[in-house]
């Protein structure tokens, strides 16, 4: 996995100050996915629109007549397919309610999420790295003092 190796990497070279910046990045991610959870936002909505899904397809999409609905088509005024019914809408809600908890879904959502940290990990690392090692507050990268 290239992000894999690229984070062993950064943190051969890094140590400390990359796993700092990888916790800090997972832990306000962790945050935000919270808040906004506890803010009844349709996290798979969200996932959908930026190309990350839950992995199931859309009934129509399926092409199969499993769930037992056979025969039931909604059709908006203009004939065309409806999306799904608005009970389905917010599926969050209903896993916090359920009694999963909010704070279970946003760290599943974090691990989901991984793909996405790394890079902003990668990205933030030398910057604050040089910032650090500018105020004393830890080693130049490589041990090469300035």
């Amino acid at each position: 996995m290239a992000f894999g190796g690229r984070l062993r990497e950064l943190a051969k070279k890094y140590g400390r100050v990359a796993i700092g910046v990888h916790l800090s990045v997972s832990g306000a991610s962790i945050a935000g996915l919270y808040v906004a959870i506890k803010s009844n936002v349709d996290v798979e909505s969200v996932l959908s629109k930026v190309g990350m899904s839950s992995g199931k397809e859309p009934h129509a999409a399926s092409g199969g007549d499993s769930d037992g609905d056979a025969g039931v088509v909604v059709l908006r005024d203009g004939g065309e397919l409806a999306g799904p019914p608005p009970a389905e809408r917010n599926k969050t809600a209903e896993l916090v309610k359920g009694g999963t908890g909010a704070l279970a879904l946003a760290l599943l959502l974090n691990k989901a999420l991984f793909p996405v940290r790394v890079p902003i990990t990668i990205a933030l690392t030398p910057p604050i790295a040089r910032f650090l090692a500018r105020r004393r507050i830890v080693k130049s990268p490589g041990g090469h003092s300035q």
